[in-house]
């Protein structure tokens, strides 16, 4: 239904835990190198728990690689330096939501490749920098799936059941 792209993701706890948004969320989890981690990290593992089976990820050499894999979807991302509010935005199956590194966010360069329209920020108290990643991810994941009522497209099943897991 929608794409979660993670350019350069740095911390592998919060990639674990975006690998159990995704799988949740009926969302395709697109991880752009270079990793600060190997993904069999074992704080990656623990905090995506078993969910894992349950996720479709897919690891790109580089943004453009991953964006003309996905045929070159809506890309929305996602930044304390953009001025429209995320709630703004009207998604549709499909789209991209793009997030940056933990560390430094999206590159000046990715956000000025895309309309302003397309570049999102999630509100914050005045004084306050940013949000966990993770956390930043699921607010925007689950709002992009509310606004299709939330309903999954083609549910993952618990492997040799046939038993739909959402």
């Amino acid at each position: 239904m929608f794409e979660l792209i993670i350019y350069e993701p740095e911390i592998p706890p919060n990639t674990g835990n975006m690998i159990r948004l995704c799988a949740n969320a009926g969302v395709r989890l697109h991880l752009v190198h270079p990793l600060g981690f190997s993904l069999d990290e074992p704080r990656l593992r623990r905090a995506g728990l078993d969910y894992h089976e349950f996720a479709r990820i897919e690891e790109h050499a580089s943004l453009a690689d991953c964006l003309a894999t996905l045929r070159f979807p809506r890309v929305f991302a996602f930044s304390t330096r953009a001025a429209r509010i995320y709630t703004d935005a009207s998604f549709v199956p499909g789209d991209a939501l793009l997030f940056g590194p933990e560390t430094r966010g999206l590159p000046q360069e990715v956000l000025d490749a895309l309309p302003a329209e397309q570049r999102l920020r999630i509100p914050l108290c005045p004084g306050n920098r940013s949000l966990n990643l993770s956390n930043a991810a699921a607010i925007a994941v689950y709002e992009a799936w509310r606004q299709q009522g939330f309903r999954c497209r083609a549910p993952y099943q618990v492997p040799g059941t046939g038993t739909p897991l959402l």
